[in-house]
């Protein structure tokens, strides 16, 4: 066996990062950025307001307080999209509405709950004495011409997207995403309702595989059920290298196995076959089919997620340009302990994350351990990392990684 570490880094060496594109940025979410972004205006590109209110001379409202009220003349009213071509001359005031430009001649805002309108509507009492600047954003607050607002190598969130919308931007460039086969293989695989014949079972690993794939923010690619067929097998993934960047596969790595995947995989590409001191999951192929990276996960449910989680997915986000390939690890209180007996192997338990009167986070059990028990894989939040020896005593803390958490660096 080979400890987790070198196998990751075996994966990593084999998943180059891929080259540059200009997407949409409706599209660019969780892509990362080639170059850095550059502000080419000013944001915001003129004063405006930050509150509904009156816009004034400041120097009016000296004094202004709710017993003493200052009268000024109402000169009009100006909206969020308007030129704001409203001139405020001293004794008077103009309506703003949020985000609307200042007028000319006013240097501040009095928000509207402290002013009060006549009954005539031509005049406002301002309640409050207000400074100069009071509720203005002024142009260039944000940012101002040849501000960097990305820095490249930059994960592009919701924030981010916003941002670039805010400047005008349409696209941008960025790493690729990658296009992922996922393929099932076996004459055994049947899929959907159908009353299984002996010997027949339903095809699971494709659906989470794919489903696993898109979380990771790249593209799935369903290349179907190919059965047992050396000269099928041959042709469905020589044909998936041409149009697709990695193929992820499950079943058939086993150091027992020898049936047409691992020959074939063997015969095309340049493979490595490991055990890996883990539980579940120990065994798994990874090579090339070309400069293609190949996925080679066991066919157990429960090992080809937690194979996917370890090895697949940091390979897949480094290819995509990101440096967080893992995902967060949290310490969890181990309420009722996580026992275990010492076998060379670093082991991954399905656990539930829950919160306790004493304790921040707990982790407890989801169900069965087994690497064919796929409900407790489902009903599982994270992976508590349990390394070689007698295990988590109870209430004794542990690492999890949380699953559909955010990225951070993996446990060795």
């Amino acid at each position: 066996m080979i400890p987790l570490v070198e196998a990751r880094e075996r994966v990593l060496a084999g998943c180059e990062r891929l080259g540059p594109a200009t997407v949409a940025v409706d599209d660019a979410r969780g892509l990362v950025t080639v170059d850095e972004v550059v502000s080419g205006e000013a944001v915001p590109p003129f004063d405006n307001t930050a509150m509904d209110g009156f816009a004034v001379v400041a120097a009016d409202t000296v004094g202004a307080g709710e017993d003493s009220p200052v009268r000024l003349e109402i000169a009009g009213t100006v909206a969020a999209g308007s030129s704001g071509d409203v001139p405020v001359d001293p004794g008077r005031a103009v309506r703003i509405m949020t985000g609307a430009p200042m007028p000319p001649g006013a240097d501040a805002v009095v928000m509207v709950e402290r002013c009060r309108v006549t009954d005539d509507g031509d005049h406002v009492e301002i309640l409050a004495e207000v400074p100069a600047g009071n509720h203005v954003r002024r142009a260039g607050d944000d940012l101002v011409p040849g501000d960097v607002v990305i820095a490249a190598d930059t994960a592009l969130g919701a924030g981010h997207l916003g941002l670039l919308s805010s400047l005008g931007h349409l696209s941008v460039r960025v790493t690729r995403r990658p296009r992922v086969g996922v393929m099932s293989t076996g004459d055994e695989l049947v899929e959907g309702p159908v009353v299984l014949a002996p010997g027949q079972i339903r095809d699971s690993n494709r659906r989470t595989l794919l489903a696993l794939v898109a979380e990771v923010g790249a593209e799935p690619v369903d290349l179907g059920i190919v059965p047992d067929d050396p000269e099928a097998l041959r042709v469905a993934l020589t044909d998936a290298t041409g149009h697709c960047d990695a193929l992820v596969t499950s079943g058939g790595v086993s150091m027992g196995d020898y049936d047409h995947v691992k020959a074939v995989l063997g015969e095309l590409g340049d493979m490595s076959w490991m055990q890996v001191a883990i539980k579940p999951a120990k065994p798994l192929a990874f090579g090339t089919i070309g400069r293609v990276p190949v996925f080679g996960l066991p066919g157990n449910p429960v090992s080809s997620m937690v194979s996917f989680e370890l090895f697949a997915r940091p390979g897949l986000r480094q290819m995509m340009g990101h440096h967080d390939w893992g995902r967060m690890v949290i310490g969890a209180v181990a309420l009722d302990g996580l026992p275990r007996r010492a076998d060379g192997k670093t082991h991954f338990v399905r656990v539930r994350l829950e919160t306790d009167p004493l304790h921040d986070v707990v982790a407890v059990t989801a169900g069965g351990q087994g690497s064919h028990q796929l409900s407790a894989m489902a009903a599982s939040e994270g992976l508590a990392v349990v390394d070689d020896g007698e295990g988590i005593a109870p209430l004794g803390v542990v690492r999890v990684i949380v699953l559909d958490g955010l990225s951070g660096p993996m446990p060795d």
